[in-house]
């Protein structure tokens, strides 16, 4: 596969178009951001763990029918993808609070909800990627009421699924955030699944081992990183 012009750079990946139409390479670096980019850093081989972590997730989801734009991966940091045409709404599912939910709510972190919660946001780096409701998505032209509802079934799927399996490596999923894209009339789970994308807690000491150690300066970020993976990779 030959690595063609880049399309888009974003806060953490690089999409390439490759010799293939309808495939895309997807680079992972290791820039970090938070709080809508006015916190920026790197993290010592995030990339190459997120690429890796990204891949093992999606293997699995594919594997519990659920449908995804991976395909392989090429590198330690190149990832081969479908090239779908990505929907400007990320869907966060909570089971947790934390973060913003935290704040808005005022229910001290680590609060366990009664049902996991699913929320969107548009994503828009120059508004800061404000929440959105239903209405907004159909009235601004974002998706459909169709498509937001498989967005939101995919979700909780995917939810139930992650839970399921980081509980038995001793990891609790607090909360995490899809992105989707369109191909050809289906809806695919695009972007990653990653320790920037989830909140991950050790289970037995509630220790964090996803991007809030870098959000909150709490230092050993990479080592989390890692972490993650030796736990999901048995390595």
């Amino acid at each position: 596969m030959v690595r063609g012009a880049m399309l888009h750079e974003g806060k953490a990946k690089r999409v390439f178009r490759t010799d293939a139409p309808d495939r895309y390479i997807v680079e992972f670096k290791d820039d970090a951001t938070a709080f809508d980019g006015k916190k920026r850093g790197t993290i010592s081989d995030k990339g190459a763990l997120n690429n890796r972590i990204s891949a093992y997730f999606f293997k699995l989801l594919n594997g519990a029918g659920i449908p995804s734009h991976y395909v392989d991966v090429l590198s330690d940091r190149e990832m081969l993808v479908e090239a779908v045409e990505i929907i400007a709404i990320e869907v966060v599912a909570r089971n947790i609070a934390a973060g913003s939910l935290a704040k808005r709510t005022g229910l001290p972190e680590g609060t366990s909800l009664t049902q996991p919660v699913v929320e969107y946001y548009y994503k828009r780096d120059d508004l800061g990627d404000p929440m959105i409701n239903c209405s907004h998505v159909t009235a601004l032209g974002l998706a459909t009421a169709e498509e937001l509802h498989r967005m939101r079934e995919t979700a909780l799927k995917v939810n139930t699924v992650l839970r399921e399996h980081l509980d038995a490596k001793g990891i609790t999923l607090v909360d995490f955030k899809l992105e989707f894209g369109r191909k050809e009339g289906r809806i695919l789970l695009a972007d990653e699944i990653s320790p920037d994308t989830c909140r991950f807690w050790d289970k037995e000491t509630g220790n964090k081992l996803d991007k809030d150690r870098f959000r909150r300066d709490l230092g050993n970020v990479t080592e989390a990183y890692k972490e993650v993976w030796r736990r999901l990779s048995g390595n």
